[in-house]
């Protein structure tokens, strides 16, 4: 597909920055205008001495957010380098201030009543904050602010930011987003092809799991037999959060394409039995770690209820991506989780096979399917997770109480799906009768849920 001349990424950086030229105030020069790109070290004295006086307060809020604001457009304008001195800078010389943090612990430590030990408790938080809290606040404060902090720990998760600054930051900002981004303060809404342009371009740049190769393409996804649903925050109209779309169809979909099939007919929604998730695309990489989906699922499962009263099935179809680099991992151990469904060169002639075009070999699609449905169920079911399943995809699902259906052969022959999944995907089956019980189970002592083919392909 080709590109916007002006992506929306483009415009909302220009609005942003705008914006925040105009809460700074238009003096002789602002701070962006003094600095950067490339921050030299007198930069980065001007840059040290803005954070102070922000944090000072001096002149009082609307003077905070101003001197915020400052900052902030000055962060935009520089380059990748700048934005990592800036982000070490804050994680260094902005935390707590350890001489009253030993003060307050020392004093909990001696407290000799309960009073005491209360007031001294309340001391040692206070010490503990760190001065940058302040300023990521005033961020959040501004327009746009909370997308542009957002935008901030996705930077500094990629940035090459010294390790000790990376612990110190992403928790932080972490749970300061986990406090803005509680689920009681998402909206829930459907996506159409009526919609924005602006929010249908976010949706091809955002969708994670298949590719939108086209508006077409985009507008059979949102067609009458289709439904997309994202949740979004007030203080960030028009970005979505996560987004999940889905396919209404009789039975469970068993591979991708005739899901997305353009040409196929579109089928009345009122006649279906079957909800398929077949894509969930985590639209913010700065809210990593913050769960969201499965709040998504839930809610969206409850309005296709409402709306077609005859869906009595719901499934996703899901990729397996850790399976292709899972399959390598056990050519280097001994072979204990494969060891009784192929020997180590039986394994490594099979990889070996995956590296090529076999799918376009009959004869060589056919001797592989039993060992790859086989291996694949193993990776979920016991692929060495402690606990848990090592697939990120799974682990989801599971943990949201679904079982694990089915596991389809060549369901997904794109170039993504044999490197990822060797063209295998899964039908996690959300039974809401069961999903209480599977969620225990999986949560307490890694137990996975399964259907008769799996259990099937465990026992062959």
């Amino acid at each position: 597909m080709a590109e916007p001349r002006e992506s929306f990424l483009d415009r909302t950086l220009r609005r942003v920055r705008s914006a925040w030229h105009d809460v700074a105030g238009r003096g002789p020069a602002t701070l962006a205008e003094t600095v950067g790109p490339v921050l030299s070290s007198g930069d980065l004295n001007r840059l040290r001495s803005a954070i102070d006086e922000c944090l000072d307060a001096h002149g009082g809020q609307v003077s905070a957010l101003a001197r915020a604001a400052d900052l902030g457009e000055a962060y935009l304008g520089l380059d990748q380098d700048g934005r990592k001195q800036f982000l070490e800078l804050l994680a260094h010389e902005f935390g707590a201030q350890r001489g009253p943090v030993d003060a307050a612990a020392r004093a909990v430590i001696g407290a000799h009543d309960e009073p005491a030990r209360v007031a001294a408790e309340q001391s040692l938080r206070a010490a503990l904050v760190p001065a940058r809290l302040a300023l990521f606040q005033y961020f959040g404060a501004l327009p746009d602010g909370v997308k542009f902090l957002v935008d901030m720990r996705a930077e500094l998760r990629g940035l090459e930011v010294d390790p000790v600054a990376r612990r110190i930051l992403d928790p932080e900002l972490k749970d300061l987003l986990a406090s803005w981004f509680g689920v009681g303060f998402l909206k829930l809404h459907r996506i159409t092809w009526d919609s924005s342009a602006e929010l249908l371009e976010r949706l091809i740049a955002y969708e994670a799991v298949h590719h939108i190769q086209s508006w077409s393409d985009l507008k059979n996804r949102l067609d009458s037999d289709r439904r997309c649903f994202a949740f979004f925050h007030p203080r960030m109209p028009g970005e979505p959060l996560i987004f999940v779309e889905v396919a209404l169809v009789n039975g469970l979909a068993d591979n991708i394409h005739d899901l997305l099939d353009e040409d196929a007919p579109r089928i009345d929604p009122t006649t279906v039995d079957t909800a398929i998730f077949y894509s969930i695309s985590n639209a913010q990489r700065g809210l990593a770690g913050i769960s969201l989906g499965n709040f998504l699922i839930k809610r969206v499962v409850d309005l296709l209820k409402q709306e077609f009263p005859n869906l009595t099935t719901f499934s996703t179809l899901s990729p397996m991506p850790g399976f292709r680099r899972w399959l390598g991992a056990q050519l280097e151990t001994e072979g204990e989780l494969v060891g009784d469904i192929l020997e180590r060169d039986e394994l490594r002639s099979l990889i070996e096979n995956l590296d090529t075009e076999w799918f376009a070999d009959k004869k060589l699609t056919k001797s592989l399917r039993a060992p790859l449905l086989q291996l694949g169920v193993r990776y979920i079911v016991d692929g060495g997770g402690q606990g848990r399943v090592v697939d990120p995809v799974g682990h989801f699902h599971l943990t949201n109480g679904a079982r694990f259906e089915r596991l389809n052969y060549l369901a997904d022959r794109s170039d993504k799906g044999f490197k990822q999944s060797a063209g295998m995907m899964i039908n996690y089956l959300y039974k809401l009768d069961e999903i209480d019980a599977n969620h225990e189970a999986y949560s307490d002592d890694g137990t996975v849920a399964t259907g008769s083919q799996v259990r099937t392909l465990i026992k062959a």
